[in-house]
């Protein structure tokens, strides 16, 4: 299959600002922290289904700005989740403990649209009372399992119909930026993923794809020896920057069964498969390092002959993409 990349879109839909709280700070398997693109995509869906088909709006990729966070744990050294006590029982016992890791967020939304024939050709003031609509209608889903508190900015949400050309374009999310600091873009970086594989195994050669996964998602604890003497020293991968692991979608384990045909789901209508999670490595960036809106959108993509539905996001392409204009320009 050939690499994916973003969908033409339309517009750009910006929802500064909002304070979430309680949201799943349990991103996958093997992660905690700030929730993944999954769990925006999968809001971004439910946003678009909640307007409606006559809305004229397509949601069709989501960026991701975090402007702070409050993890809900305790502890110094090993952090640990501050957990609710569950009512009692009916025969008055305790009852178990399950553990649920919470995060409140300060963060921005940037939707990547396609609009309809109408709003095409809608006027600006028509284009603003649709964002005004998106925001409430917004406000009343949760994000990650996060309610969405009343908005305290002053900012409003704004739809920005993109120009032709791409200098315009350019130009365009060069405003938008503005808007989006102080705060940390989250991107996709596959590449760092793969170069610090073939770093492993210049000394380990039959290390893989886990293994620099690994290396790259913890503390490691290396001995140097000084005048005889062992210290320890913290090392964490390689490379610069806030990297973090990043769930990124699902594989199928399981073909894909037919509706109805599998106990316990959650409806009789659509068909159902196993699948588990797959991580990636992933970069907060301030947005003003980013210079094309491509950068930032993460939209999801399924590919039916290996059963992969997999977030992605075009940081590395679009960046090459403008090394490579530079390079012919000069």
């Amino acid at each position: 299959m050939s690499q994916p990349k973003l969908p033409d879109i339309d517009a750009l839909l910006h929802i500064p600002q909002l304070a979430v709280q309680n949201a799943n700070a349990i991103s996958g398997p093997h992660s905690w922290g700030h929730p993944g693109p999954t769990h925006f995509t999968g809001q971004m869906t439910a946003l678009e289904r909640k307007l409606g088909a006559d809305f004229g709006l397509h949601f069709v990729a989501v960026g991701i700005i975090s402007h702070g966070y409050q993890t809900q744990t305790n502890g110094d050294y090993v952090q640990r989740f501050n957990l609710s006590r569950n009512p009692v029982g009916k025969d008055g016992s305790t009852c178990a403990i399950v553990e649920e890791g919470r995060i409140h967020l300060q963060l921005s939304l940037v939707y990547g649209l396609q609009l309809d024939t109408a709003r095409k050709a809608a006027s600006d003031e028509t284009l603003d009372a649709l964002a005004q609509q998106v925001g409430h209608t917004l406000a009343t889903l949760r994000i990650a399992g996060g309610s969405i508190l009343p908005g305290r900015s002053a900012l409003k949400p704004r739809l920005i119909r993109l120009a032709d050309g791409q200098d315009d374009r350019a130009t365009q999310f060069r405003h938008l930026r503005r808007y989006l600091m102080p705060g940390y873009a989250l991107v996709a970086r596959d590449d760092l993923l793969h170069s610090h594989l073939a770093t492993l195994q210049q000394d380990t050669p039959d290390a893989s794809l886990l293994d620099a996964w690994l290396d790259q998602s913890r503390l490691n604890h290396i001995p140097t020896h000084d005048d005889g003497n062992t210290v320890w020293q913290q090392q964490r991968g390689s490379g610069t920057g806030w990297i973090v692991p990043l769930p990124v979608g699902y594989g199928a384990i399981s073909p894909l069964y037919e509706a109805g045909t599998v106990a316990g789901t959650r409806d009789d209508c659509t068909p159902v498969r196993f699948v588990e999670s797959l991580y990636s490595l992933g970069q907060w960036l301030s947005p003003h390092r980013l210079h094309d809106y491509r950068q930032l959108l993460w939209y999801p993509t399924h590919d039916a002959a290996s059963g992969v539905y997999r977030c992605r996001n075009d940081y590395q392409a679009a960046t090459q993409t403008e090394h490579d204009t530079v390079g012919v320009t000069a």
